[in-house]
């Protein structure tokens, strides 16, 4: 089974659209839809923002579901000028930008875990190169793989941006993709993170919301329509 967390419901509900025998688990106030795409059992929720809210979807999928795969899919901002609005971010690993340990003496972003200590969580190489060679086939989409950096904040200023990208040799900023990262690493699921740039490093508010989620979520779907396909064919 193939788990999908989304940030936009919008993202949902076009892939319900495509399955068939789609029903409806609720479980913490949170529906997740299941079905059949291209032949592969397929589950998908909106988990909503943050990074509790993200750890909780994505312990309750991989609890209720068991999925060999979890893609974690929505929005985010630039880290620098590389990317602009438009283009798509792999995530080769993910990070906290706001784990902060450094009064103990801690490195910035160091998360500590009951066994063991990690700053970076690698994405799974295959699942990730899948959704490299899914976003290659949009139309006018430059896709890069990259580092994401996660934290319970909406990152405005160009300066903060940059501050963070720079200590984290990120280029991307988001609010979810670390926890279920950390959720998926701790669980030994495999996953994988797609994000959508929604501002630049220049341009660091929201342009028309309504017009850039039909966007971006328009390219989320057909990314995971080939993603299924190929990854259930050819997981290699």
């Amino acid at each position: 089974m193939i788990g999908i967390i989304c940030a936009l419901k919008i993202e949902v509900e076009g892939i319900q659209k495509l399955m068939s025998s789609p029903g409806k688990v609720t479980y913490a106030r949170m529906d997740f839809i299941k079905g059949i795409i291209s032949g592969r059992d397929v589950v998908a929720v909106e988990c909503g923002i943050g990074k509790v809210n993200a750890a909780i979807c994505a312990q309750a999928m991989i609890d209720l579901f068991k999925p060999d795969v979890i893609i974690n899919s929505g929005i985010s901002g630039a880290l620098n000028d590389k990317i602009s609005i438009g283009d798509v971010v792999i995530a080769r690993d993910v990070v906290q930008h706001d784990m902060d340990g450094t009064a103990m003496g801690d490195p910035p972003g160091e998360i500590w875990f009951n066994d063991e200590k990690k700053i970076s969580i690698e994405t799974d190489k295959k699942v990730s190169n899948c959704l490299f060679k899914a976003c290659s086939t949009l139309k006018k989409t430059k896709t890069i793989f990259g580092r994401i950096a996660t934290g319970d904040t909406f990152v405005e200023a160009k300066e903060k941006r940059l501050e963070i990208g720079e200590k984290f040799g990120a280029d991307s900023c988001e609010m979810e993709g670390g926890a279920v990262g950390q959720v998926c690493y701790r669980n030994g699921v495999p996953f994988g993170i797609l994000r959508c740039i929604s501002d630049d490093i220049n341009q660091n508010d929201f342009m028309d919301f309504n017009k850039f989620k039909n966007l971006a979520s328009e390219k989320s779907i057909k990314a995971m329509t080939f993603f299924i396909r190929e990854y259930h064919t050819n997981p290699q």
